[in-house]
């Protein structure tokens, strides 16, 4: 189902810096209503707020945070749009003395909190007719990069609940968009020592805008991305979409 974002009331975690600024300024180009920039400190998000001329209004939001969590789902109960963006990136390899808290980081915020943000957006969802649901995964929750072998499993991870949200959530009229970027331009990618071959954050908040206009559950937005899509297409297509669209 196809959820266009003009006229509609969005919400971006994650939205001061990168990727996630990226999005809050397409939805805006979209022609969404209101955005509320989810973040954990609101000052981070003031020059979008000021840019914004009243559309965007910053919220305090961590996903790690269950009670803030729920008290964004309060404050935001117009909502339509969700997009779950906050992620982390530490670099350990499975050998690594640091893979231990390395991966207890990624999954309390990679994994859990998709989930936190979950269970708490969509009664909201469902009590504005529906809306959609979109998680930022990466090429990395179909592969995993050695030196980032944590980070990759927290993100196969996320996928996994993805694929499980989608099909519990079709029924109820919520579109489930699964976005799986390769290395994008952000401080994650320079820090990580990607950003020779880093892309810009527009073209994941671009295929973001097109897939919540198609209705469309994956996303592989850049030039890295398309390459793994182009090999898992026929999986996902058979396997994947098919699977959770049955009633």
């Amino acid at each position: 189902m196809a959820w266009d974002p003009k006229g509609k009331v969005a919400l971006v975690t994650g939205a001061n810096r990168g990727i996630g600024r990226s999005i809050v300024e397409a939805l805006l180009a979209a022609g969404a209503s209101k955005v509320y920039a989810a973040v954990r400190d609101p000052k981070s998000a003031q020059e979008l707020v000021t840019a914004s001329a009243g559309r965007v209004v910053a919220i305090p939001l961590d996903v790690r945070n269950d009670q803030q969590v729920r008290e964004a789902a309060r404050l935001a109960s117009d909502v339509q749009i969700v997009i779950n963006n906050a992620g982390v990136l530490k670099a350990a390899s499975p050998l690594d003395a640091s893979a231990f808290d390395a991966l207890d980081f990624e999954i309390d915020v990679n994994v859990k909190g998709l989930l936190r943000v979950a269970q708490a957006f969509v009664p909201v969802l469902k009590a504005n007719g529906g809306g959609a649901l979109v998680q930022l995964n990466s090429v990395a929750s179909l592969k995993n990069f050695a030196d980032f072998a944590t980070y990759s499993a927290s993100k196969a991870a996320s996928y996994s609940l993805t694929q499980g949200l989608r099909e519990k959530l079709l029924p109820e009229g919520i579109t489930v968009i699964s976005v799986h970027p390769g290395p994008i331009s952000t401080d994650m990618a320079h820090d990580a020592g990607l950003a020779a071959i880093a892309e810009p954050a527009t073209v994941v908040a671009d295929g973001i805008v097109a897939a919540l206009r198609s209705g469309a559950f994956h996303v592989f937005p850049d030039t890295m991305a398309r390459s793994f899509w182009a090999g898992y297409e026929g999986f996902a297509r058979a396997f994947v979409e098919t699977v959770a669209s049955e009633g």
